[in-house]
């Protein structure tokens, strides 16, 4: 493709993203800064055409980006890229980028002191605020580790299993048993466990418990094997994916003009099974990702692209994170708002 083809497809994705119409050779004159005759206009036009790039809708004489036009836009042409790179922004997304880092690092801070799953929450937050569409984060993949359990008596026959994870998050069960036992029975119960086992995960303590309490009584074996049961329940039944302002993607034309694209939509963020295919995929790759429908098959609904950067503990890949919105979205601005959430998640996360 030659200059002038590139500069015209340039403009017309951006004059499409900003005002979501399809794009005629009088925009172009007058938006491109190239000094042709709208007859050599349309005849690029034509051309790019014929290559995939774009599409004429039989309601309109201009065109709209395809998913391959869409590709080479987000690959070749986009004026803002990741912070780590060393290709300067442009001013204004430089400022944009500064804008964000400011307001990310505020919302994370916020959130700093809290559990890691609560910070979490935070960043697929401030993604869906900042970028008007949905935000997306991969919880941590988790090891189902523990680094201390207490038990709290609620009554003869109920017990409160409190259970203390690696990364600070604190999660509960309720233990249902037929022994009494009494407040310092299950303090020392706990101790015992967390002065053996604390560190390790709960398939390794339930293997390690089968050969190691004969000493103990029958009654303590079988609350100390009933909190293994109840405490692994209680790590691993975090969601896989935390999802922030869906809401907003049904305010999106472009995913929610009928029926049948609001069932597709809403089949997304039900089943997440292709979310986490896609979310898994990224975390694989450095830096910012963009998959985008109809040429992506990873993108579960034709109409949609996703955004993603994977986030790091202390120097290593745990997850990742993104925005999901339309294939008309501000890219120049939502990269930098994935890039520098990443970024600052991990930061966050690495000083728990």
């Amino acid at each position: 493709m030659d200059k002038r083809a590139t500069i015209l497809l340039k403009t017309l994705i951006e004059r499409y993203i900003a005002e979501g119409q399809p794009v005629g050779s009088r925009t172009l004159s007058k938006y491109s800064g190239l000094d042709l005759s709208p007859a050599t206009i349309r005849n690029v036009m034509s051309d790019l055409e014929e290559m995939g790039f774009i599409a004429s809708p039989h309601t309109s004489a201009g065109r709209v980006p395809t998913p391959r036009g869409y590709r080479l836009f987000v690959d070749t042409m986009l004026t803002a890229s990741p912070l780590d790179t060393l290709g300067p922004y442009d001013r204004m997304a430089q400022q944009i980028a500064g804008t964000i880092a400011e307001q990310v690092r505020a919302q994370l801070a916020s959130h700093g002191s809290e559990s890691s799953q609560r910070v979490i929450a935070a960043a697929a937050q401030t993604l869906s605020n900042l970028s008007q569409f949905a935000g997306i984060v991969m919880t941590p993949r988790r090891t189902h580790a523990f680094r201390q359990i207490e038990f709290l008596r609620l009554s003869e026959t109920r017990i409160l299993l409190i259970v203390v994870t690696p990364e600070g998050d604190v999660q509960n069960r309720i233990i249902h048993t037929d022994t009494p036992y009494t407040p310092s029975q299950l303090v020392e119960a706990a101790n015992y466990i967390n002065a053996h086992y604390g560190g390790m995960t709960f398939d390794a303590v339930r293997e390690r418990l089968r050969g190691e309490l004969n000493a103990l009584q029958a009654d303590m074996t079988s609350l100390m094997q009933a909190a293994v049961e109840a405490g692994s329940s209680a790590v691993s039944d975090e969601e896989p994916v935390v999802i922030s302002g869906e809401r907003k993607l049904l305010e999106v034309e472009d995913l929610s003009s009928s029926m049948d694209k609001l069932r597709r939509l809403f089949a997304v963020f039900e089943q997440k099974t292709g979310l986490l295919q896609l979310l898994d995929v990224s975390s694989r790759a450095e830096g910012v990702q963009i998959f985008i429908g109809g040429e992506s098959s990873l993108v579960p609904h034709e109409d949609m692209a996703v955004i993603t950067a994977p986030y790091e503990v202390d120097g290593k890949i745990v997850g990742t994170l993104g925005v999901i919105g339309p294939m008309r979205m501000a890219y120049e601005r939502v990269i930098p708002i994935v890039d520098i959430t990443a970024k600052l998640l991990s930061s966050t996360l690495s000083q728990h």
